[in-house]
């Protein structure tokens, strides 16, 4: 690996090129102007938002720009750039010294990427196989699991269509049936949760596919329990999980599933086109390999199976890896305590204005998303305006949700500028 000074150096070399050839020169130079260090531990305890607020300059996103919306996708900061350039570095000069070892993530175990990752998530390395992203694991769960024509699926009705749309393609094609279960908005608690699908279990229940964090609404489904509930009646278990990392501490063997996915690119900043499945090892031999090259059916290899894709970005690998650092390093509890803070602020204060909580109103099923539905609000028309007039970056759905994603970063000054933006907006067209 480039050593830090050498690779300081050689970054400011590169945004120089890279503003002379026109490709990447501002995003290099304001990565390689971002702090060579973290802001010390101790300033959390003094000041705690002149903390965040120094953690808010690793990121290239503007001053002037307030992102509402890691809940799409994150923006990579800079540790996290200069890991994937360092990547490109080392990979691009074909200098390895094995002369049969090439850049191309999808033959090998990457145990220097899945290691890491494994003590991140709580399991084991063999576990884990490195994916793009949460689509791809659950077409992965969907089509592996041997699944018979009347076969049952259970799902909530806020899943994400890269969570559901991989069993309604295999219902249209081979004939499993796809139910789901309607959460109310907002979910009151996790028993509500826990009835809703306890009841809609039948004995051709075979697979309970749910989302951890749902994409709809932003509430922290029970998942544990549902786990448990799926294990105790002999379902398999598996969870959307592309939310979680990152937004909050995540130990898959305490969460006793049996398949997990995710993004990390959401909320713990790492590349886009970086993901990960999780199989429960106990489960590893009962599902079938969907992209298929050698080392498809060596069940030595457990997991890694699943990762063996073919050619790919290997440099995507390297800005995982330091995204999981730079989360150990601020840590995963303050973190997660600074997300449910922001969140229940920005929450509380929306709902002070008249719009109807869709998360929940119980404190432990809400992270770092506060989703809110406005009516007489039209949400397109809002987004737009608050970009092009205030620089604020929201997402939502039609006619009047709101969906509000508070990251770590975000300062209490920006989501007040959303408010008040939010309330002249209200004022001028409503």
């Amino acid at each position: 690996m480039v050593d830090r000074r050498g690779f300081l150096s050689s970054f400011a070399g590169a945004a120089a090129a890279g503003a002379t050839l026109n490709f990447g020169g501002e995003l290099f130079a304001r990565a390689a102007q971002a702090p060579a260090q973290l802001p010390d531990r101790g300033l959390y305890d003094s000041n705690e938002e002149a903390y965040w607020a120094e953690l808010r300059k690793q990121f290239v996103i503007p001053a002037d720009e307030v992102y509402l919306n890691n809940g799409t996708v994150g923006s990579s900061p800079a540790p996290v750039l200069r890991a994937i350039f360092d990547g490109y570095n080392e990979t691009e000069k074909m200098a390895q010294s094995d002369p049969e070892d090439y850049p191309i993530w999808g033959y090998a175990a990457w145990n220097e990427f899945r290691d890491p990752l494994a003590a991140f998530i709580g399991c084991k390395r063999d576990e884990v196989a490195l994916v793009r992203n949460a689509t791809e694991a659950n077409s992965y769960i969907a089509n592996g699991v041997d699944l018979k024509p009347g076969d049952e699926v259970l799902m909530t009705d806020q899943e994400h269509p890269g969570g559901e749309h991989p069993f309604n393609l295999r219902a249209k094609r081979y004939g499993i049936v796809v139910k789901k279960v309607t959460l109310p908005k907002p979910v009151p608690n996790a028993a509500s949760v826990l009835n809703l699908i306890n009841d809609a279990i039948t004995p051709r229940t075979r697979v309970l596919f749910f989302s951890h964090i749902t994409t709809v609404t932003g509430v922290v489904l029970p998942a544990k329990e549902l786990c448990a509930l799926a294990r105790s009646k002999g379902i398999l278990s598996a969870v959307d999980g592309a939310h979680v990392p990152g937004m909050m501490s995540l130990n898959l063997h305490d969460l006793g599933c049996d398949m997990y996915s995710s993004s990390p690119h959401k909320w713990l900043q790492a590349t886009k086109g970086s993901g990960f499945l999780f199989v429960r090892d106990e489960v590893i031999d009962r599902v079938w390999n969907t992209i298929a090259t050698e080392g498809w059916d060596d069940t030595k290899i457990r997991a890694e199976r699943f990762q063996r894709i073919g050619s790919s970005n290997v440099p995507a690998l390297w800005g995982l890896r330091a995204s999981i650092k730079l989360a150990n390093d601020i840590g995963m509890e303050r973190i997660e305590k600074r997300h449910r803070k922001m969140a229940d602020y920005l929450l509380g204060e929306m709902v002070k204005r008249g719009a109807e909580s869709w998360t929940s109103p119980d404190a432990s099923l809400r992270c770092a998303i506060a989703t809110v539905n406005v009516p007489g609000v039209q949400r397109t028309e809002l987004e737009k305006w608050l970009w092009q007039t205030k620089k604020i970056r929201i997402r939502g759905g039609d006619p009047s949700k709101l969906r509000l994603s508070t990251p770590y970063y975000l300062l209490r000054k920006e989501v007040d500028r959303f408010l008040a933006a939010f309330d002249e907006y209200r004022h001028v067209r409503t």
